[in-house]
């Protein structure tokens, strides 16, 4: 996991629960995650946060009030110090030591408190001394210093620590030490960080984001500080303005920070930072909150979302606040230390209404996808009630699906949607029901949204714009549930369980028997225990494997099973492949009904957990057995120590036996979504033969640059058959990038399996 994908803080107030969480210590969230959860803010003040020096990966819920936020380098630094009392004290009381230690470099000369003694030394070696991992991000960095002259030898090493060498020197002449207990023989100043900056030039109280004055040609401009950095030992201020130095629209200028003075020019003069375009002001009524606009900065053109529309003070125009899709923003939605919407750091600008327009991107379209869209809106206004459309059937697939501009045409990370609509509603009516039930007059433009707009199209057209998933996106988000549905990249469980949970109020999928209490959820995460043998599973034999180790029984048959792949995060996957099961036999997997003893086939009666893992038996299924093959299997001396459990059998098979042929409870596979590199896709089983697959991309190509669009695209992959057909030996044998078409994807990414049983469906 990439450490800079987390945002990083310290405890600096005692929580109230849980009591174990000391002061100083650090803990991290992940930057998609923290920016759900600021949505939620309004309904809670605690973020879910993972501690570094926990023992386990368990997040808990702080409240904000607690901590306070460190820069990635900051949470190294004092990751190093001995004790969480000793973060704090660096933290509150030394900052300065903090960003002094930002500035030192390897070949520094130092004083490095040792043994309470000073001793001189030259740093050889800044760094970590224990590697990361997916639950440590961070693990502090240490100072490696060779003492010098006659601190020579009294050190402790010589340059390594464990089996690990960072530097050399001669023995007991080196030290590794945090940040606390070195400083710069020579004073230095601080490091040119913008915290620092900020600090050392508070007297004018110049921050990003602040409007700001300053004369060039004599006249004077204004703009919006975007940066404060330092060149060549002086900060240097960086202003998005109307014109830049030489008088062209839309631009940026640097200046060293004393040519620069807070403040406005009074209206009437030129002083707005963004460049607004000499043609007609734009009054787009329909552009409101959620609106995706565009605006023009001095790099060109950006596109962002309306997340606040107001009047700032001393503005007489009506204002908006942008979240942009890049960081090239000035804030994190706050103006002047009051805060207008939130979003991530870079992000925000505010600039006049007029200056926006609508996004171009939703109106550029090539003549193919003008006349589908055409096609599109026909048939939204034939008729006045909702028609049901039922799935593409295997003969439809070639004429209806395959093909560029075909699928759901994705755009701005939402292919993580656009894959999950296209597994569950292309060729599969399981999760119809969804469509149809009652709902909340709120929540009834969603699901008229999800039905009229997106799968009947899907269905009958083999096509559905990008503008409607974006529409469907700005519903859900004016719903509260997020502030960042329409442009940040999402979990497809997030979105589903949203979708169906909070939204259309549809009755759970799964119902899990544990311990004898029942537990509803809408998707299964599949965990294994560290003493899993195996090496490359099938879906059946992972989900048995989950729920042995966790003593979980199917209370029902589901109509529809979502199941996530063993994953740590999307970017470390268990196992290099997964073989697909194209049916799961659940049977064993049930807390009701007769079972089949393993051996004999007769009305199993008992159970044995120990007996799992046996590889004298079957790879797959629950080991049960009758009285009779129990007894037997139980008699060998490696089976001794075994304690069977009896089953419960129903009423109406007791005191008989069951006929060799019992009827099996069996699911079918229909999708599978699978990621790489941050982007999800999506495969369809749709026929009953082994070649029947067909691979969906919501990003396949691009037409254009910036300014242009995503070309969604839906391919056969027959070759998919051809290595299901293989032993899993020879499938071992495979090496990844030399696997037939996209098959390495199916095998290697998988990321959700969805199964259906084509019975339950009819009466869910």
């Amino acid at each position: 996991m990439d450490p800079s994908n987390n945002l990083y803080f310290i405890i600096t107030k005692k929580p109230e629960i849980p009591l174990h969480i000391k002061l100083g210590s650090i803990c991290y969230i992940p930057k998609y995650k923290y920016t759900h959860e600021v949505s939620m803010l309004s309904r809670s003040t605690k973020l879910s946060v993972s501690f570094i020096d926990s023992q386990t990966s368990l997040p808990y819920d702080i409240d904000r009030n607690c901590m306070e936020s460190l820069t990635i380098e900051e949470a190294d630094l004092l990751l190093a110090s001995e004790s969480e009392a000793g973060r704090l004290k660096n933290w509150i009381r030394d900052k300065d030591a903090l960003q002094r230690a930002l500035g030192l470099t390897v070949g520094t000369d130092v004083m490095v408190e040792e043994d309470g003694e000073k001793l001189r030394g030259i740093i050889c070696y800044i760094g970590p001394m224990v590697d990361p991992n997916f639950w440590r991000p961070i693990t502090g960095r240490y100072f490696g210093i060779e003492l010098q002259g006659a601190d020579k030898g009294k050190g402790k090493t010589s340059g390594s620590f464990g089996n690990r060498t960072f530097f050399s020197c001669e023995k007991n002449c080196g030290v590794f030490a945090p940040f606390s207990r070195v400083s710069p023989v020579v004073p230095t100043t601080v490091s040119p960080s913008m915290p620092k900056l900020h600090t050392q030039h508070q007297t004018q109280d110049i921050f990003p984001g602040d409007n700001v004055i300053f004369f060039i040609d004599e006249k004077y401009r204004c703009g919006i500080v975007v940066d404060i950095h330092e060149e060549g030992g002086q900060p240097i201020v960086r202003i998005s303005t109307d014109k830049d130095e030489n008088g062209k629209r839309g631009g940026e200028v640097k200046l060293p920070l004393h040519m620069v003075t807070k403040g406005e020019i009074p209206s009437g003069s030129e002083s707005m930072d963004i460049d607004t375009p000499p043609v007609e002001a734009h009054t787009d009524l329909s552009m409101s909150l959620n609106s995706v606009v565009e605006v023009t900065l001095g790099k060109g053109n950006s596109f962002g979302i309306i997340r606040w529309i107001g009047r700032l003070p001393d503005r007489e125009d009506l204002m908006v606040g942008l979240e942009l899709e890049e960081d090239l923003g000035v804030s994190d939605g706050t103006i002047k230390g009051k805060r207008y919407f939130s979003c991530l750091p870079r992000r925000a600008l505010f600039v006049k209404l007029k200056s926006c327009r609508p996004d171009s991107r939703f109106q550029n379209i090539s003549a193919q996808n003008k006349m589908m869209l055409e096609l599109e809106e026909d048939a939204d206004h034939s008729t006045g009630k909702l028609e049901t459309v039922p799935p593409i059937s295997t003969e439809q697939v070639n004429q209806l699906l395959i093909g560029r501009m075909k699928g759901i045409q994705g755009h701005c990370n939402s292919c993580y949607m656009d894959a999950a609509l296209f597994g569950l509603f292309s060729c599969s009516s399981v999760l119809d029901s969804m469509l149809f039930k009652a709902t909340t007059p709120q929540d009834a433009p969603i699901q008229r949204i999800l039905l009229h707009n997106i799968v009947n199209p899907l269905r009958s057209k083999g096509f559905v714009q990008g503008r409607h998933i974006m529409k469907f996106r700005e519903q859900l988000q004016n719903h509260g549930y997020s502030h960042s549905f329409t442009t940040d990249e999402k979990d497809p469980e997030e979105f589903l369980i949203i979708v169906m949970h909070h939204i259309l109020a549809l009755e759970p999928l799964l119902k899990l028997s544990a311990a004898g209490k029942v537990q509803e959820s809408y998707c299964y995460q599949i965990f294994l225990d560290q003493n899993h043998s195996l090496v490359l599973p099938t879906v059946q034999q992972l989900l048995e494997h989950s729920f042995h180790s966790a003593g979980l029984k199917l209370a029902e048959v589901p109509s529809c099973l979502i199941l996530q792949m063993p994953r740590f995060g999307k970017k470390f996957k268990m196992f290099d492949k997964i073989i697909p099961s194209l049916e799961l036999d659940i049977t064993d997997l049930l807390s009701e009904g007769p079972q089949q003893c393993i051996i004999c086939g007769h009305l199993a009666v008992k159970e044995c957990v120990d007996c799992f893992k046996e590889p004298v038996f079957s790879q797959t299924g629950f080991k049960v057995f009758c009285k009779t093959c129990s007894t037997q299997v139980h008699s060998h001396p490696q089976r001794l120590s075994h304690q069977p459990a009896a089953l419960e059998i129903p009423k109406g098979y007791l005191g008989r036996s069951i006929p060799h042929s019992l009827t099996r409870d069996r699911l079918e596979l229909f999708a599978v979504l699978c990621i790489e590199t941050s982007h999800y896709v999506s495969f369809v089983k749709y026929g009953p033969n082994t070649q029947d697959w067909i691979f969906f991309d919501s990003m396949a190509d691009r037409e254009g640059e910036r300014d242009g669009f995503n070309i969604p695209e839906v391919q056969a992959c027959p070759e998919v058959g051809m290595y299901l057909e293989m032993s899993p030996a020879e499938l071992a044998n495979q090496v990844p990038r030399d696997m037939k078409g996209v098959a390495k994807r199916l095998f290697c990414d998988a990321y959700m399996y969805l199964y259906q049983s084509t019975s339950m469906c009819l009466y869910r």
